[in-house]
This record gives C-alpha cells, structure tokens and sequence, in this order.
C-alpha cells in the first residue's frame, strides 16, 4: 500500500482522531478547538482527502505561544490547527514505525517502549563501569534551527511517496502566526505539533551513528545528549570534534556556554545527577526541579491565603503527584522528606494566618489538642507566621496525620509505594 493511501485509511485517521481528542490542547490560529473538530470534519473531510491525495493540501500557520524555560528566557512553541494535528497524528502513525527500525539503542525520546527512566539508568551504568568524565552537549534552540533541506533529505531515505515529502515540507515551511501577521519559515520545526519529535529523531540519528562509528558510550533524549567518557582530557577532544561535526554536517549550533565536560556529579541530565560514588553508584534528583518544584508550590500558596485549606491541597495533589512519579527512580530519598516536612509547614503557614486574631488562634488550638496554657502562651507568643508554622506547638497541633486525613500527598509515601509496586 503506498503510503499516502495509509495515512488515509479510516482505521488510521480514526485513531489520530481519537488521539488527538485525548491530548486535548489549545486551538490553532483558526481559533478551532478539539470539540469541533468532529462537526467540522463531516463537512470539509471529502474535501481535504482529496487535497492530500492530489498533494494540494496546504496546512494553516502555527500560532506562536512563547513559554518560560526553566533556566530562564522562552522557548518557543507553534501551536498548529487541529485539522493540521489530526493530519499530523495521522502522518506520525504511519512513519514512526517505518524509521524506528533505523534509530539507535543509545536514543530514548519519544519512541515507543522507552523513556527518560531508561537514559538516566544507563547513564548511571556508564559512571559506575568507570566513566567518570562527562561531555554534555547543548543545542541552542534545536528546534528552531532545524535545516529543512538536510531533514528532507534524510526523509527521503525511506519515504518515496513525494506526496508524503512535500506535506512534510508544507509543514515545515508554514508560517508563525504573531499578532495577526504570518510569518514565512525557511529553517526549524516548531515544537508543538505531533511530528516535531519523529523529525527530530531522526534528524539525530546522523549523530547517533557518529558516535557508535566512534565507539562512544552515550545516552540521547531528543536533543539531550551526553557522552562518558574517562578522562577529561579525552572529553574535550569528543566536545571539540562533535561541535565541528554538528555544526558542519547537521547545520545545527552547540551552545557553548551551556556545553562542558565536567563529573557526572556536577551536571544534570533529565532532572536527575548521580551521588559521588565510584561503585554502588546512586541517582538522585538534581537542584533545579527541586528549586523549579518550589517556586510553583510557593505561587499556590500565596493563592491559598483566602482559600480552605482543602482547596489548597487539591490544587496541589496533581503537581505532588506527577513530581514523585517521574522522580520515582531516586536512590537518595532524603528529599521527599525534606519537601514533605517544607510543603506542611507552608500549609500550617497559611492556617495561622487564616486564624488571624490572638483569640481564634487560641480556640484553635485548644480544639486541636493543646492545653489552655500552652494554646494561650502560642497564639500570644509575638513571632512571624512562618517561626510559628516551624514551632512546636503548630506540629502537634497539625500534624501529618492531619493532613493525610485532608488528602495531601505525602511525597515519601507517596515514593515507597512506588517503589514497593516497581
């Protein structure tokens, strides 16, 4: 079957659809949401079949939407139409597994069956065999810098349909949609789209190679790579020849202000750095998710100030939640705890300022066990809200069995039982 034709299949289209329904997300600059995209696509789909089958269909501009990055600046993202993130969906379906059959064991982003669990263990496996010397390679705006020509050409290894190659290159080449303006695109593919990630592969696949051609032990997630090697020395060479190789062959920039050969113990690689160990070697999570958790626990709890405190700590369950899952594969659990014991003193925070007056907090704190003379001498005591949040009339008062009976997440807990279930 030749591959436009199954991209079109209904079973295929039906499980884009179904997919991109699922992943939910903002509308395009059309302003259509994933609700209608069903209405719309029983008025216009014989259309459009026709259009791509003919290789006439030309893809709506991605809207541009400028996020934070968690070392500072933006990153920019391209929201595509929803039609356009079925078709896309529908393209990923088909070419995913016609290129992953080329891909490299050493790469596990975005491909089925692996994770960033997976490259963090390697990585680990490489330290403990001996390789002690890590080359951390940054690409500045990967994304953004993609050259088309070079991606199509390694597109056109494996893909002889040019009806297929040239939708590709229409969205590759759409425009950026900012403040009512189009913007015409001649390098990059914007992330946002359900193709980004498979383009990006396989545009590092030539990198990949290169590696293994050098016999290099290394650990890529999308465009996150690290090499380990045993000596530094032998790790500025690696970091000089694959600048020149990366920038000469790909077209692609290294970011040389964020690239270094250093120990493993003093870099980070997807949120996770390794104890200073040469056998029994242990992960754990690095500073930066832990200060990036801190920073949106503390703006929920200034939103927290006129809220119940079961509001607070619903609003705080799916961050705890996904924070712990992902950082599941920690060895070194000291900081759960930590966190445990800093997001329960920012919750008893919040209540002692709810109770506001001397005489509330008394009450308060005779109702929740205290003596008369001991809830008396706290509540008149003088100090801050956060002193008394630490102090240790507010711990037994409101202690963690308290808030496990509200809900609250226990970090700790919440690791052992994953750990008992891996």
């Amino acid at each position: 079957m030749e591959l436009m034709s199954a991209v079109l299949d209904r079973g295929n289209m039906m499980r884009a659809y179904d997919r991109v329904l699922r992943n939910k997300g903002a509308p395009g600059v059309d302003g259509m949401t994933v609700r209608e995209l069903k209405p719309y696509l029983k008025a216009h789909w014989s259309e459009m079949r026709e259009q791509l089958r003919a290789g006439r269909y030309q893809p709506l501009p991605v809207r541009k939407v400028n996020i934070p990055k968690p070392g500072g600046g933006t990153r920019m993202l391209g929201i595509p139409s929803v039609r356009d993130r079925l078709i896309q969906q529908a393209l990923h379906q088909i070419l995913s597994p016609l290129f992953e059959a080329t891909f490299s064991n050493h790469s596990y982003g975005f491909r089925p069956g692996r994770s960033a669990a997976q490259a963090v263990q390697k990585a680990r496996r490489y330290h403990e065999e001996g390789r002690r010397w890590v080359v951390d390679i940054d690409l500045e705006k990967f994304f953004d810098r993609v050259n088309h020509d070079i991606l199509m050409s390694r597109l056109a290894r494996k893909i002889k349909d040019k009806r297929i190659l040239k939708l590709i290159r229409s969205y590759l080449q759409a425009g950026i949609m900012e403040g009512g303006m189009a913007t015409a695109r001649s390098e990059g593919t914007p992330q946002g789209g359900p193709l980004s990630p498979l383009l990006s592969n396989i545009l590092l696949t030539d990198l990949d190679r290169e590696l293994e051609r050098r016999g290099h032990r290394f650990c890529r997630y999308a465009d996150d790579c690290n090499i380990y090697v045993h000596s530094e020395r032998a790790g500025e060479r690696v970091l000089a020849s694959l600048t020149r190789f990366l920038e000469g062959r790909l077209k692609l920039r290294v970011n040389r202000d964020k690239s270094a050969v250093d120990r493993p113990w003093k870099r980070s690689f997807l949120g996770y750095t390794v104890c200073q160990r040469k056998y029994n070697v242990r992960l754990k999570v690095a500073p930066k998710p832990i200060q990036r958790l801190k920073a949106n626990l503390k703006a929920l709890f200034r939103m927290g100030k006129g809220c119940s405190i079961r509001r607070t700590i619903a609003d705080l369950t799916p961050k705890l939640r996904g924070w712990v899952n992902y950082f599941r594969h920690a060895d070194v659990k000291a900081i759960f705890e930590e966190l445990d014991g800093w997001i329960r003193r920012h919750l008893r925070k919040i209540l002692w300022r709810q109770w506001k007056r001397v005489y509330a907090r008394a009450k308060m704190l005779m109702r929740l066990g205290l003596s008369e003379v001991r809830a008396w001498t706290s509540a008149t005591n003088g100090r801050g809200p956060w002193w008394n949040a630490g102090a240790s009339h507010l711990n037994q008062a409101l202690p963690k069995k308290l808030f496990d009976r509200l809900g609250l997440v226990s970090l700790m807990d919440q690791y052992h039982r994953l750990k008992c279930v891996a």
